[in-house]
């Protein structure tokens, strides 16, 4: 499409997304996740499955829109990525199955402590009972 460059700008999305360092791809992993949690639980507030839809739309867009980092949108771009670069062509060091790894484990360890901490804590704080009450 486009003469290839949808292709070639998926292919620099990936290489771009398989340089990041650990830390930063960890803090994008943390934020993105408490969007994800913050989608989640709108769309169980929603009645019908259009307030579910629109629950969902705002959170994950603004964290497309960041660039924050999650999991599983990672294994499908790095992924796919891997696979066409050799059609579309572009500077992608780290743009391997080592580079997907890499990737991977500081998002993943983000995403856990963004959704399984962070969301988890303030669940905790707004919803504990207090002992003497």
């Amino acid at each position: 499409m486009n003469n290839g460059a949808v292709g070639t700008n998926m292919v620099k999305i990936a290489a771009a997304k398989a340089a990041i360092s650990f830390w930063e791809a960890f803090f994008k992993g943390i934020l993105c996740n408490i969007l994800v949690c913050l989608a989640v639980w709108l769309a169980l507030a929603g009645r019908s499955v259009i307030d579910k839809i629109f629950a969902i739309i705002f959170p994950i867009s603004a964290f497309v829109a960041a660039g924050f980092e999650h999991s599983i949108a990672n294994m499908y771009f790095i992924s796919l990525g891997i696979l066409v670069q050799e059609y579309f062509p572009v500077a992608s060091g780290e743009l391997n199955w080592t580079g997907l790894l890499y990737s991977l484990i500081p998002v993943t360890l983000g995403n856990i402590a963004g959704g399984g901490v962070m969301v988890a804590a303030v669940y905790y704080l707004v919803y504990r009972h207090h002992a003497g009450n």
